[in-house]
């Protein structure tokens, strides 16, 4: 199963654990074809803003240290991508758990009716069970089978993640019987004859009720000594995964601590790991010597084999993980020098020296391609060249007049047009003020250096599906992917240069009067009024009796004959930046003009 529909939803299934994947989306319309396909909202498809393998997210750590109880089979992993060394660590006390060898059928129909007859054969010696499946799909196929059977069972998958926790806690009482996904292969302590915490939550209404939880706890007891005499929890894995690892993870739920358990695990001809090494041949010759019906082979060589199987395809799936670290290891060097140079762009407090080195360079490219060098006058595109410092620049210079100089170069030519920008860049910090045009500069490179990176970003997504075809070229895919993310990475800061220089050329500020931008920070309703001679000589406006106590009345423009320091009524219209007329020796807009 590689999705579920909930709430209105198509949610990814991660393979390995079993679990939702809230928010991860697939790509190239896949998931709205899927959204399509099961009648539910179709959303639009997400843009990848940023993106980095596990491998190189780890490896922006200065340290790195990790714990865990299936690691020895991946060893070889951990040493070549984070040269780290494997240790395994004794248990705390002896594992006493009976790992028996694995059965396996001809077919699946055969395999269930073996699981279904363990299943009922461990439930009457009161003995627990927990039923590994790898997909949704066959953990409620196999629920169907015991329904029919009118065995009594739990099933733990994506579907009822929320009752994870209660389903978990009570799969090790006698005779329960769990059908799980890999969910339940690690992180899952299930405790023998149940656990008596999330019980004593459960049935006493009051957590203080000292008998209540008392009697409780002789029951757990009373319940585990039952179970540890039918041999403690019983695993039954209904196919082997490709992951020698999480077969092992299913395993470890059983003989914990010390305490009694078993595994065993039931394979067909027919799944998937079976099919991928020839099983078709293997039925034919099994055949052939008369395997019964329902017979099963049970040999310590199969095991082996299986394990063999399984190494593998797991040393196939490390070289597609290592295949991959190498083309993001390219990304990886862009990623760094993208996000340094932002950082230090947000640091910064003035980024004006970086624009003009810049637009130097932007006009340094315009005047290249259609001056080429060593050209004579006549061969220069003076045409091109103005309508392209129009179009970046928004200046409209005499270039063909300069070009028809006597003695001059495209030396002159590149100053001249260095020195227009540089006075009109100067003319607009002037007319704005500095700090207005140093926001302005910082924010725009900021957005722009986002937007380029998120396009250079998918541009790299779109050349990976096809750069293995270079292969039937007898070229190497990742020395060209390289070679032509090098060139990407090129054109995306040339194109970002020309953006900022084209968009600051442009840009013209609306500023906002002062005044205006008092009343737009403390936006209060206003009353429409006209002066009314009669209110003239006291300076008051008459305000509606209903809405008095809800309006700010406007200050009168004209101050009174006598300006009372005390009366602010008597000031009129009191500029923002002058001394307020209270005496305080403060500008009106720090004193009785500050904006609450």
């Amino acid at each position: 199963t590689d999705y579920i529909v909930k709430d209105d939803k198509v949610i990814i299934i991660d393979e390995f654990t079993g679990r939702m994947m809230e928010g991860r989306r697939f790509s190239e319309g896949l998931h709205q074809a899927l959204e399509a396909k099961e009648g539910v909202h179709i959303q639009n498809e997400n843009q990848t803003l940023a993106s980095i393998t596990f491998q190189n997210y780890f490896r922006l750590y200065p340290k790195l240290a990790g714990m865990t109880g299936t690691a020895m089979t991946e060893a070889g992993e951990f040493s070549e991508i984070y040269m780290l060394e494997v240790v395994e660590v004794p248990t705390n006390l002896p594992c006493t758990r009976d790992d028996m060898d694995d059965e396996v059928y001809r077919t699946t129909r055969e395999k269930d009716e073996a699981i279904i007859k363990q299943i009922i054969t461990c439930r009457k010696r009161n003995q627990p069970i927990l039923v590994g499946t790898v997909s949704i799909e066959k953990s409620e196929h196999l629920s169907s089978l015991l329904k029919k059977r009118k065995v009594d069972h739990q099933v733990l998958n994506a579907r009822y993640h929320e009752q994870e926790a209660m389903i978990i806690a009570q799969a090790g009482m006698p005779g329960r019987v769990t059908i799980a996904t890999n969910m339940a292969g690690r992180g899952t302590d299930i405790q023998l004859g149940g656990n008596a915490d999330m019980l004593i939550k459960q049935e006493l209404n009051n957590p203080n009720d000292k008998a209540g939880a008392e009697r409780v706890l002789a029951d757990v007891d009373a319940k585990k000594s039952v179970v540890i005499d039918a041999g403690g929890v019983m695993i039954i894995g209904t196919e082997r995964h490709e992951s020698r690892r999480v077969d092992n993870q299913l395993r470890g739920r059983s003989g914990r601590q010390g305490d009694p358990g078993a595994s065993k695990f039931y394979l067909s001809l027919e799944d998937d790991l079976m099919r991928i090494f020839g099983s078709e041949r293997i039925d034919s010759m099994l055949q052939k010597l008369g395997l019964q019906d329902g017979e099963a082979i049970v040999h310590p060589w199969v095991n082996k084999a299986l394990e063999k199987a399984q190494q593998k395809v797991e040393a196939r799936n490390f070289e597609i993980r290592k295949n991959l670290l190498k083309f993001d290891d390219v990304m990886n060097d862009q990623r760094k020098v993208i996000y340094e140079q932002r950082k230090d762009l947000m640091l910064a407090d003035d980024i004006s020296d970086d624009l003009a080195g810049m637009r130097f360079e932007v006009i340094n490219d315009m005047v290249a391609r259609c001056i080429p060098e060593k050209a004579y006058a006549e061969q220069w595109n003076t045409g091109a060249l103005h309508e392209e410092v129009l179009r970046v620049l928004g200046q409209d210079l005499p270039i063909a007049e300069w070009a028809k100089e006597e003695g001059i170069a495209d030396s002159e030519i590149r100053e001249r047009l260095i020195e227009s920008t540089d006075r009109m860049m100067a003319e607009k910090t002037a007319a704005y003020g500095p700090e207005v045009i140093r926001t302005v500069e910082k924010s725009l490179l900021l957005q722009l250096l986002d937007q380029v990176w998120k396009e250079h970003l998918l541009a790299l997504d779109h050349m990976r599906q096809g750069i293995g075809l270079r292969a039937y070229g007898q070229r190497d895919p990742l020395n060209e992917y390289k070679r032509e993310a090098f060139d990407l990475f090129g054109a995306m800061l040339e194109i970002m240069r020309e953006r900022v220089t084209q968009i600051l050329s442009h840009v013209e500020l609306e500023m906002m009067p002062e005044e205006d931008m008092l009343f737009q920070r403390n936006r209060q309703r206003m009353v429409e009024t006209r002066d009314d001679p009669a209110f003239l000589e006291t300076g008051e406006l008459p305000l509606p009796a209903d809405e008095a106590g809800s309006v700010v009345p406007l200050q009168r423009r004209r101050p009174a004959e006598v300006i009372d320091p005390g009366n602010p009524a008597t000031w009129g219209r009191v500029s923002r930046n002058a001394k307020c007329p209270c005496g305080s020796g403060k500008k009106f807009k720090h004193c009785h003009g500050k904006v609450a």
